[in-house]
C-alpha cells in the first residue's frame, strides 16, 4: 500500500532529510514510525502526502507513482490518506459535527449523506453523544478522537498519525492505539510516527527506524494492495 523504493529528499547541498530509504507497508498493516529529532519522520510523512516531492527515488502509494504526480491529481491522492496531527488542529469555532464533516464537505459529499457518514465516525470513536458540543468543551483525548474521527470519516485505505499520543496520559494512549489496531483490522493501512518507545514495544508492531534520514531497522515487508483495495 506504501511504497518507497532507494527515497532520498535533499533540501540544499548541507541538509539531506532521507538517504536512499526502502520498505513496504501492505494493506492492513500497522507500524511504528520511530527514531531522534531530526531523523526525518516528519519529510518521509510529507512525501506521503505529496507536501513534498523525493529528489531521487520513488514513493508509490496504492500503486500510484507519486513523483510525477500531476498538481491536479494531489487532492484525489490526500482524500485516500487521513491524517492525525498531535495538536489535533481542530476548529474551535465550529461543533465537533462540523469539525469532522469538512473533509466530506470538501470533496462535495451530498448532505444527506454528510450526516450518517459524520456520525458513523463519531461512533467509532466513542463521541457520538458530543456532537454538538464544541471541541474546546472535550478533554485533550476526546480532542484527539475528533481528530481521529475526523481523518477517517471518508474510510481512507491509508491512515498517518503525527505523535497521536504526545500530549496523552498511558491511558489515554492505549485507548487511542486501540483504535488504530481496530482500523488496521478492516485493511487500513496505519503508519504513526512516535517517540513513545514504551508504547511500541507494548504494541509488538514493525518499527520503522530512522537515524539521520536512514532507515536503519524495519524496512523489509511484502508490497501492499491499491488505493481501492478496501
Amino acid at each position: 500500500m506504501i511504497e518507497f523504493r532507494q527515497v532520498t529528499k535533499r533540501y540544499d547541498s548541507d541538509h539531506t532529510a532521507l538517504r536512499q530509504v526502502n520498505f513496504h507497508l501492505g494493506r492492513g498493516e500497522l507500524a511504528f514510525l520511530t527514531g531522534h529529532s531530526g531523523a526525518g519522520k516528519s519529510t518521509l510523512l510529507k512525501l506521503i502526502m505529496v507536501m513534498e516531492r523525493p529528489t531521487a527515488g520513488e514513493v508509490v502509494v496504492g500503486g500510484q507513482r507519486l513523483n510525477s504526480l500531476p498538481k491536479r491529481q494531489i487532492p484525489y491522492i490526500r482524500r485516500h490518506i487521513g491524517v492525525v496531527f498531535q495538536n489535533h488542529q481542530l476548529l474551535f469555532d465550529r461543533t465537533v459535527f462540523d469539525n469532522v464533516a469538512m473533509p466530506l464537505e470538501v470533496m462535495g459529499v451530498a448532505p444527506r449523506d454528510i450526516g450518517r457518514r459524520v456520525r458513523a465516525a463519531l461512533d467509532k470513536v466513542g463521541l457520538l453523544s458530543k456532537e454538538k458540543m464544541n471541541p474546546m468543551q472535550l478533554s485533550g483525548g476526546e480532542q484527539q478522537r475528533v481528530g481521529i474521527a475526523r481523518a477517517v470519516v471518508n474510510k481512507p485505505p491509508v491512515l498517518l498519525a503525527d505523535e497521536p499520543t504526545g500530549n496523552l496520559d498511558p491511558q489515554l494512549s492505549a485507548d487511542i492505539m486501540q483504535l488504530f489496531t481496530e482500523f488496521s483490522q478492516v485493511g487500513v493501512t496505519v503508519l504513526i510516527a512516535t517517540h513513545d518507545i514504551a508504547l511500541i514495544n507494548k504494541m509488538g508492531r514493525r518499527r520503522l527506524t530512522l537515524d539521520h534520514g536512514e532507515l536503519i531497522a524495519g524496512g523489509s515487508a511484502p508490497v501492499g494492495g491499491g488505493l481501492n483495495g478496501r
